[in-house]
This record gives C-alpha cells, sequence and structure tokens, in this order.
C-alpha cells in the first residue's frame, strides 16, 4: 500500500455540497434547484499544475452573454480537479457538482445556494492549507460554515462542517461531501462498508443494497467501524469520521449492480446540529481491503482506541480461561406479559417456559462427561420474572428455579467442573414494570416527551437514561455477590450494537457520545470486580472495555438461511480488532452449501457450542434441519476451539478471497498460522507455522 501524493485538492468542497433526501429524487428536486453556473462568478485559479488549487477570490461576471459563448469557469476548475483526482477516483458532477442540496428538514430540503450571502476565504495554518465557507442569510436564519483542508504532513483531506447559528431550522440529516463517481461495471470497482462483520460490494454485485433499520449509523449494528471506502483498481480512498457520534453512512447499490454510492450523513444531537463535524479522507494507491482496514488500525493505535486481548489479560488474568471455550447459550425462565409484540393470544403459554438452575447444572455435567474440555455458560432469564423483563430491576434469583441457593449451586458446580459462567443482564431498556420506573429517569426527547415501546417479552418500557446505568450495575451485582454468586463474565445486552442514546432532561443530559461513555462504564466497573463483561456485538467505542460479545457476525447470518447475499462477506471488523475482542460464531450447518463453521474458522473466533433463542427466528435464530448430533456439534466445536486457542491474542494481518464470488478465502495470523476454506465443499485447511501443514 502507498499513499498517494497527488491529492492537494482543497477547493472541490466549494462545488462538491450534496445533500440527499430518502423521500425525493435528484430528478424531483431539480425542478427546484438552480444550475450552478447561474452563479455567475468568476474563478481565479493562481495555483501551477503541480501545486494547491484554491479559489483567490470571486467576483459577479456581469454579462450573462459573454459567460454563454465559453465553457463556465466553475466547469474548468472542476475538469481540473477531475484531471487531478481521477487517478484514484472521479468526482461524481451530476450529483456532486451540479446539485447544491444542503439540509433535510422534517419537511423539506433546503439548498446550498439558497444562501442570500456566500463568501470564501484561503486559510493557511503550520500544518496545512484549507478553504473556508460561509452562509447564511437564509430564511430560516441558520448560518454555518465548511472548512477543507489539506494536511501537510499527510495529504489528507479534511471536511468540517461546522454550526453558527440554528436559526428556525430542525435539522434531521445533512449528506455531505458529495459521493464519487464509482459506475463502472467491474469486480475490480468494490465499495467497503463495515456493516456488522463487514461487506464487500463489487460493482458488478447483481443483489441489491437496502439500508437496515440503523440506517448505517456508526456506533450500531450497521456499523461496527466508523468508516467507509471505495477501491478501483487497486486504487481508492478511506473515509473516516472523527466525529462518528452523530454520523452516519449512506449507501446505494441497485439490482443487477453497475455502480455504488457512498457518502457521509451527519445528524442532529439532542434535536439541534450543535457541533462541529470532522471527516477524513485519505487517498491509497496499489491497494486492497486489507490496506484499508491497515490503515485504520494504524489510526486506531495513533489515537489509542486499540487494546489488545494481551494488554487487557495482563490486569485481568480470567481472560485467558475464556480463549478456547466452547460457548453455550442457555436460559431459566421465559415469560411474553400480555401488552408484549411478542403475546399470542391465541397461546398464551408459547413462550412461556421455565428449566430449573438444577437441571442446566445437570446438562452441564453431561456435557463434561461427552468430552468438552472448556466451556462458558451464558445465563439468560435467570432472575424474575424472566427474560426481558422488570430491567433494570432484574432481582432476585428466579424462584421457581430455585431461587438463590439454586443459582449458587449452578454457579459451584460451573467451578467444579473447570468451566466458566456468565449471566444475562440489561441496562438500557427501562420497563414501565420495574419497582425503579420513572419518567424522570427515561431519556427525555428534545420536546419533553418519553418514547416507549411494548416490542420484547416485557411490555411496554422506556430507555434508561445511560447516565443511570452505571449505578445499577454496582446495585445489583453488589446484590449478587452478598448471595456469594461470583460470575466469571456478565453480558450487558445491546449496548454494543444499538446506538447510543440522548436525553434532554436537564438534570442528566446526555449526547450520544456521552451514553457511549456511560456504557464503557459499566464494562469497566465489571473489569474492576474481575468480571469479563461481553454486550451483544462488537464496536469500535467499546474496544478499550469490551472482552467479548455475543457474537460479531456477517449480516446474512441474521437473515433466513438462504437469503441472497448483499455483496461478499470480508472480515473488516477483525482485521482491525481481531486480537483485541474474543468473538463466538454461529456453527449452524444450514445447508450442502452454506456451513458457518468455516466463517468462524476463517475468522478465527469461537465456537457456539449450543444456542438456545429465546425469541426463534430473531438474531438468526431459525430452524434448521440437518443431521448433525451433539455428539457432532461437539467435534466441530473442538476444531474451532483448538484453533482458537492458537490465533487469539493475534492479529489477522492478511485475509484473501481466492475466487471472484468469494467461496474460497483465506486467512493468515500474525503469529504464522493460516486456515483456508472452501464453501463449495465444505472444506477446510489448518496449516501451522512450524512445519507449513
Amino acid at each position: 500500500m502507498k499513499k498517494n501524493k497527488i491529492y492537494k485538492i482543497f477547493i472541490f468542497i466549494l462545488v462538491n455540497l450534496t445533500v440527499f433526501s430518502n423521500t425525493k429524487t435528484t430528478n424531483e428536486n431539480s425542478k427546484n434547484k438552480k444550475n450552478i453556473n447561474e452563479k455567475k462568478v468568476e474563478i481565479i485559479d493562481d495555483s501551477q499544475d503541480d501545486g494547491l488549487i484554491y479559489l483567490d477570490r470571486i467576483v459577479e461576471v456581469e454579462k450573462e452573454e459573454e459567460a454563454k459563448k465559453k465553457p463556465g469557469r466553475i466547469t474548468k476548475i472542476i475538469n481540473k480537479i477531475d484531471d487531478k483526482v481521477n487517478p484514484v477516483l472521479k468526482f461524481y458532477t451530476p450529483s456532486s457538482y451540479g446539485s447544491w442540496y444542503l439540509i433535510k428538514t422534517t419537511d423539506k430540503i433546503i439548498y446550498f445556494n439558497e444562501a442570500s450571502a456566500i463568501s470564501h476565504k484561503e486559510v493557511i495554518t503550520g500544518v496545512g492549507n484549507g478553504i473556508s465557507s460561509r452562509f447564511e442569510d437564509y430564511e430560516s436564519g441558520i448560518v454555518f460554515e465548511t472548512f477543507v483542508w489539506i494536511e501537510n504532513a499527510t495529504n489528507d483531506i479534511y471536511f468540517e462542517w461546522i454550526p453558527i447559528e440554528e436559526g428556525s431550522t430542525s435539522v434531521d440529516y445533512i449528506c455531505w461531501p458529495g459521493e464519487f463517481e464509482f459506475s463502472k461495471d467491474s469486480p475490480d470497482w468494490y465499495t467497503l462498508l463495515p456493516k456488522q462483520q463487514g461487506l464487500l460490494i463489487p460493482n458488478n454485485w447483481k443483489t441489491e443494497f437496502k439500508p437496515d433499520g440503523f440506517n448505517g449509523r456508526f456506533g450500531t449494528a450497521s456499523a461496527y467501524l466508523p468508516f467507509f471506502s471505495q477501491i478501483k483498481d487497486k486504487k481508492g480512498y478511506i473515509a473516516i469520521s472523527l466525529t462518528p457520534w452523530n454520523m452516519g453512512y449512506y449507501a446505494t447499490h441497485p439490482e443487477n449492480g453497475g455502480y455504488t454510492s457512498a457518502g457521509f450523513r451527519l445528524e442532529n444531537s439532542i434535536g439541534k446540529m450543535e457541533y462541529r463535524r470532522i471527516m477524513r479522507y485519505s487517498f491509497l494507491d496499489s491497494c486492497d481491503y486489507n490496506d484499508v482496514c491497515k490503515f485504520y488500525r494504524d489510526f486506531a493505535i495513533e489515537t489509542g482506541r486499540l487494546k489488545t486481548l494481551e494488554e487487557k489479560t495482563i490486569k485481568t488474568p480470567s481472560i485467558n480461561n475464556l480463549i478456547g471455550c466452547a460457548f453455550v447459550h442457555k436460559g431459566i425462565k421465559t415469560c411474553v406479559q400480555p401488552d408484549s409484540d411478542f403475546f399470542d393470544a391465541a397461546a398464551p403459554n408459547k413462550n412461556n417456559h421455565l428449566i430449573t438452575f438444577k437441571q442446566r447444572a445437570e446438562e452441564m455435567k453431561e456435557l463434561k462427561s461427552l468430552g468438552v474440555d472448556k466451556l462458558y455458560l451464558h445465563l439468560d432469564g435467570w432472575a424474575e420474572p424472566g427474560y426481558d423483563n422488570n430491567h433494570p430491576d432484574y432481582l432476585p434469583a428466579c424462584t421457581e428455579a430455585g431461587g438463590w441457593e439454586g443459582m449458587k449451586e449452578l454457579s459451584d458446580t460451573m467451578e467444579e467442573l473447570g468451566f466458566m459462567f456468565g449471566i444475562h443482564d440489561q441496562y438500557r431498556d427501562f420497563y414501565k414494570t420495574a419497582k425503579s420506573y420513572s419518567d424522570d429517569l427515561a431519556c427525555m426527547s428534545p420536546d419533553g416527551s418519553i418514547y416507549t415501546h411494548k416490542r420484547w417479552a416485557g411490555g411496554q418500557q422506556a430507555y434508561l437514561c445511560t447516565t443511570q446505568a452505571p449505578y445499577y450495575v454496582k446495585r445489583n451485582f453488589t446484590e449478587i455477590e452478598k448471595h456469594n454468586i461470583n460470575p466469571d463474565c456478565a453480558y450487558l445486552d445491546v449496548f454494543t450494537c444499538n446506538e447510543g442514546d440522548e436525553c434532554a432532561n436537564p438534570l442528566h443530559r446526555m449526547t450520544r457520545r456521552d451514553s457511549y461513555n456511560y456504557r464503557n462504564k459499566c464494562f469497566d466497573y465489571l473489569l474492576s470486580k474481575n468480571i469479563l463483561p461481553s454486550s451483544e456485538e462488537v464496536n469500535d467505542w467499546a474496544i478499550k472495555s469490551l472482552v467479548f460479545c455475543h457474537y460479531a457476525p456477517y449480516d446474512f447470518m441474521l437473515e433466513k438461511p438462504g437469503s441472497p447475499k448483499k455483496g461478499i462477506p470480508v472480515p473488516l471488523f477483525n482485521l482491525v480488532y481481531h486480537d483485541c475482542v474474543i468473538e463466538p460464531w454461529m456453527m449452524d450447518k444450514v445447508s450442502n452449501d452454506e456451513d458457518y463453521m468455516l466463517y468462524a474458522l476463517i475468522n478465527g473466533g469461537a465456537p457456539y457450542l449450543i444456542r438456545e433463542p429465546a425469541y426463534p427466528g430473531i438474531d438468526g435464530s431459525f430452524a434448521i434441519d440437518n443431521d448433525l448430533k451433539l455428539t457432532d456439534d461437539i467435534k466441530r466445536s473442538k476444531v474451532v476451539s483448538d484453533f482458537h486457542e492458537k490465533v487469539a491474542k493475534s492479529e489477522l494481518i492478511k485475509h484473501e478471497l481466492l475466487d471472484e464470488a468469494g467461496r474460497k478465502q483465506a486467512s493468515t495470523f500474525a503469529n504464522g498460522y493460516k486456515v483456508i476454506v472452501d464453501f463449495n465443499t465444505s472444506s477446510y485447511e489448518i496449516l501451522m507455522p512450524d512445519s507449513g501443514s
């Protein structure tokens, strides 16, 4: 990988100011927008061909007829910019230059060129040169600036959107800067999206890409990492959000392919755009998706967010005990409340069931007798009144299942067997049935309302303001400790899957960034008690504190088996953070053509031996018909566990697609281990560093 040195361009943002609406197409808006050449401006370019391009001044063109006789000055500067960028990418002229959209509000789109006053000035600092632009005198009263500059040390291009005055505008989002042209129908032109573990979309991919419920928001399952990237013929860029808390990506790839577009979406914070948003574009030469991920890993090291398992183990040695474990996910009690969306009035006991602590202890003994040497039990539904109920007041231990004494007996049995024991808990969902429920502690919207829903088993709920979560974690785990139960691990549900929450309550006002920080405080408290923290998935913001997760899957694994893939699954997250967090993987053999065990191996992950869903058909828990027995599952699990022990603390240095469709893949780890998988034949090969075979 080589850093491309030719991208000394900071003016393009002046003409690359695109904001998209989800409700209106470009064509629909075209009748309302002004043609860029109607601005009647003359660009004075004082640069040399090998220097910086900049706007020295902007003056009125007095004679419209004269302007029509020759190409517009803006057109000339666009072409010049394109000529410089073209070795890697070309800005998408129709949308990026021709459409000056600005802001998507609740009811309309405001255009950049609707400002009555637009001014530009050159900015030269000790670290770089750029163009600052000010936009004001809109009907709404909004005033903002953009600053686009090139860092001298790196040739990286920074884009800064700076709110000055909010006015009366209620901003939903801003899409800026504009996207690149990316329209060649070729497998060598591809887009990288951080959707869950990672997605590579070749331009000729036939399946349409559609946004999920998180709509590309960074910090969610939609984006484990705060970047996206595009590569054509081994040249490309990585676009990193430096302020990812209220940002995400948007991406479009149509059915039957041909092109892919991608860009940043800037969202409001507690109803306002109240802080500066910064994006950095780095241009790379002789690169592929591995180089992009390693570029971001270097960035994570530079910014102090990368913390390896080896580093974490120095402080918490029990992490070593979790490496190489077979993961078992089982529950105690499920109780779906009548006001839950999951409640089936025709069969009210359909999702209501109970397994005692003693029964679970006997099952663990059986697994030991069948040859399972290392095991981690994730236990949900262990408290009253059952799974996904009454949080954060999830106490005491389920009485019908044996109460505190029964739970301690299970905990003691796990210790005697040499197994690890962890419990499922929740500090986001704030159930109305909880004794401590109060609107005063719930997340408040800017208009003073409390958002509620009844999706899960416990029925009506709001969201607990995350500022309060660490107190509840401390309270609950102190109570568990009083009963001489000392879990090895704890799972705090949804934290690393769902977006950070925001709260407008002045008593505990909280931004999304604050919410992520408070979630990390919950993880850190558990670590202080030598309890290994986990959450639903993984995320960049949690790496320093998170030890393991429920899973970190490819997106297709959560869809019905056989659903078309939206691209080629590639381990973008693991290429950055494999040696920083433990990830268990689904092991289902869903068909003759798809064995999830191979994904566990190619990612150097831990295996799920048993995974019993609380909600069948949710989160990848589908009924699958195959001829595998428990003894078969144990054998398969041992293969993955053994490999995980060898590579868990080792960086994934290279992942390879050995055919165009991605059906044959290889992964190489820093300690010399390599695994090759063939999804067509459901086969694998593990190469050892000392023998080569």
